[in-house]
């Protein structure tokens, strides 16, 4: 290519004469190049053995002309090598493969062949960047602009005149400018947003330029979404006004998919709402367990929804965050004058607001017992006294009870009334945690980075694969209320558009570092199951807990929503999660690896609760 230089061949000349020095003394020497009436331009060696000289002129000196060492290179070398050989001599002898003199090449000739292909590669790189298209510029390694594009004239309002040849910062801050991190850094980026001013956004390629393994400079590509970003803004404004708007829709109208807020598609919440389908169909109560943040008061909202008429209403209890000396009047409601302070005109109950509809008592483990006795009356009579009250009143409205607690242990610590317990657990409701349905992560991120994008103005353009495997590998002690906050911590973080694993609490990551630790859980009795005790440390009142053996033939025929009352709350998870691991096991081939894969967690967390769970 002629831009790239050129062989030796190429610039090889042929004119010039070869002496040999012992057929002349040097007085004949001197006065050989007038007789043959050589010029400069056809120069004159002498040979002397293996080495040559040239005879060069030497004008108003004693001596007409003088003579100089000549390198002899071969013909195959390469320009490049020849280079420094000028250094003393500005001629150089060329011979070929066979030992034969060709010609000679002339520094003259190798300067201007090189000026040549610096203007032509000159003349392709200007081409080059500005047909690109987007904005280019060329730093060098003192940060100053070296190249400056027409389209960088066009995004920045900036002309090559005025910048080439300045330092990037005097036009830009520093903190702002990509290419100045390139440069010091060495750092590679593609597709970055990033604000180059205030008001401007761009999505950027950078790269250094690196010359023997030192960086030179840094060249950067920026395409101006300004326009875009600001259009995205207005969408999201807009989304968020459809949103409220579509809030105060659902107020008047009620969703008409009862599940349409429980998100996931997993095999384990797939039967949970199989089993909400049926409990619908009747009008007992029920019991939900599950750990803290699995999102028990939805599955409750969705069995109201579904058995109950749009205009019922749902009224939800925390039976934890109400002092016990309000607790039964907050549940029953008073009568005028029933106590000091009380509102003269009385207050209904929230057994009375949830007439014709549904009562929602969330953690029904912490209702004080003196209080459960009179709540068993409710469930028993149908009817209680407000307090202050000579009248009964009649409870009508459907009992769902939810909690995180193992009420069979409160019950042997005499912190739980057992009349209580069986009268709460007619039907009732286990939901998984997180940790055994994780294929929902990427459902329920979906759904939370869309609420926390619109609420925080963020625009969300990527979730690398590496955050997903993270979110994947972690086993969410806190369910689906620690997801959400993280994905709203990492909304929240995300500036540029693009969520960076370090965005992730260090909680989570230093847990996932210890993955081949197990997570400490509870055990309990499965059917027909060998049971040993298994040493923990126990908590201020706890007893201590039994490890479960699970004979596998019969774990995949039995059915964990079966409202077996001497079951506890662990010992259903246990055996959903047994039951799923048996099942997964089977279609995996038996191949323990493979399993592992699929679930999101190393062989070693697979064998340590596959120990866990007798299996």
């Amino acid at each position: 290519m002629r831009h790239l230089l050129p062989e030796l061949n190429a610039l090889l000349r042929t004119d010039m004469s070869i002496l040999d020095e012992f057929l002349y003394d040097e007085n004949t020497l001197q006065s050989i190049p007038s007789e043959l009436h050589i010029g400069t331009d056809r120069p004159v060696f002498i040979r002397r053995n293996t080495e040559y000289t040239w005879l060069y002129s030497q004008p108003n000196r004693t001596v007409p002309y003088g003579r100089l060492p000549v390198p002899v290179v071969s013909a195959s070398i390469e320009l490049a090598e020849v280079i420094p050989l000028f250094a003393t001599s500005p001629l150089l002898l060329i011979k070929n493969d066979q030992g034969e003199y060709e010609g000679y090449i002339a520094v003259s000739d190798v300067l201007h062949a090189m000026m040549h292909a610096h203007r032509l590669i000159e003349a392709y790189f200007e081409t080059t960047l500005e047909t690109a298209g987007s904005a280019l510029t060329l730093i060098n390694e003192e940060a100053k602009v070296a190249y400056w594009t027409t389209g960088a004239e066009h995004v920045f309002s900036i002309s090559k005149k005025d910048i080439i040849g300045q330092p990037a910062a005097n036009f830009f801050p520093p903190d702002r400018l990509q290419s100045l991190k390139t440069l010091y850094t060495g750092e590679t980026v593609y597709r970055k947003q990033h604000q180059p001013r205030p008001d401007l956004f761009a999505l950027i390629n950078a790269r250094p330029v690196q010359l023997d393994g030192h960086i030179v400079g840094a060249v950067a590509a920026e395409v101006d979404i300004t326009t875009e970003i600001r259009l995205h803004q207005e969408l999201l404004h807009m989304t968020s006004k459809v949103q409220h708007l579509e809030k105060a829709v659902a107020r008047l109208r009620p969703e008409l998919d009862p599940f349409a807020r429980i998100k996931g598609s997993s095999p384990v919440i797939q039967q949970c709402l199989e089993t909400i389908r049926k409990i619908s169909t009747t009008s007992a109560t029920v019991l939900i367990l599950g750990e803290s943040g699995t999102g028990k008061e939805l599955f409750a909202k969705a069995i109201h929804d579904l058995r109950e008429l749009q205009t019922a209403p749902f009224i939800a209890i925390n039976c934890g965050a109400i002092p016990a000396s309000l607790f039964e009047s907050e549940l029953f409601g008073y009568e005028k004058g029933a106590f000091s302070g009380a509102d003269p005109k009385g207050k209904k109950g929230k057994i009375e607001l949830a007439e014709g509809g549904t009562l929602f008592l969330d953690e029904i483990g912490e209702m004080p017992l003196e209080l459960q006795v009179k709540l068993l009356r409710v469930l028993q009579e149908k009817s209680y006294f407000p307090v202050g009250g000579t009248r009964m009143k009649q409870a009508d409205c459907r009992i769902i009870a939810a909690t995180n607690q193992n009420l069979l242990n409160m019950i042997a610590r005499n912190q739980f009334r057992e009349d209580l317990y069986y009268r709460l657990n007619v039907i009732n409701l286990v939901i998984p945690p997180l940790r055994i349905r994780k294929e929902d992560i990427y459902e329920l991120t979906q759904t939370f980075l869309q609420e926390f994008s619109l609420l925080y103005n963020r625009h969300i353009e990527l979730v690398p694969p590496e955050v997903f495997k993270l979110l994947f590998q972690y086993d969410w002690p806190g369910n689906v209320r620690e997801l959400r906050n993280v994905i709203e911590r990492l909304t929240i973080l995300t500036t540029d558009g693009e969520v960076k694993p370090e965005y992730l609490p260090d909680t989570l990551t230093s847990l996932i570092v210890n993955e081949q630790s197990e997570v400490q859980t509870t055990s309990g009795i499965l059917p027909q199951a060998k049971t040993e005790y298994q040493q923990h440390p126990k908590k201020s009142g706890d007893e201590q807990e039994p490890r479960t053996v699970v004979d596998a033939d019969e774990l995949e025929h039995s059915d964990p929503s079966d409202p077996v009352s001497h079951v506890t709350f662990q010992q259903k998870l246990d055996t959903y999660e047994a039951q799923l691991l048996v099942q997964y096991l089977k279609e995996a081939g038996g191949n323990k690896r493979t399993l592992a894969k699929q679930l999101g967690i190393s062989r070693a967390t697979l064998y340590n609760r596959m120990k866990r769970l007798g299996l």
